[in-house]
């Protein structure tokens, strides 16, 4: 069976892990989903993530933090999709939850968050958004 966007089915993934009280995931790896999880990691979204050789293309292994019984991510939305990109300048970059989010972007220099975006004054496709 063919994924047409691997990035909403990561989101979904750490979503349905988080209402089920799960403590840690297991994912088909990729690139973009392997930079996207080291973000939330860097970020303070999940504990750790590690990617482990099995299978043909390998598997993330995601440690979800938590606060007790509360997770560290409140909401995960995917912002542009494949049937509807959205591209931003670094100008026009929206701000999550009034800074207290963050939007994961990728850019010409490789994924990045909203704030490195805009410090390093570039623009790109508007990936999702954490909160």
């Amino acid at each position: 069976m063919s994924m047409t966007d691997p990035i909403a089915d990561l989101l979904t993934r750490i979503r349905n892990a988080i209402s089920a009280g799960h403590k840690e995931l297991e994912l088909p790896a990729s690139k973009a989903k392997h930079r996207i999880a080291e973000i939330l990691v860097r970020e303070g979204f999940i504990a750790s993530c590690d990617f482990r050789e099995e299978g043909p293309q390998g598997k993330i292994h995601i440690d979800l933090k938590w606060q007790g019984e509360q997770a560290a991510i409140e909401g995960l939305k995917r912002v542009s999709r494949p049937g509807q990109r959205r591209y931003a300048k670094s100008t026009d970059i929206p701000k999550v939850r009034n800074g207290l989010g963050i939007m994961i972007i990728s850019t010409s220099q490789g994924m990045m968050t909203d704030r490195a975006a805009r410090k390093a004054g570039v623009g790109g496709e508007l990936i999702c958004s954490v909160w």
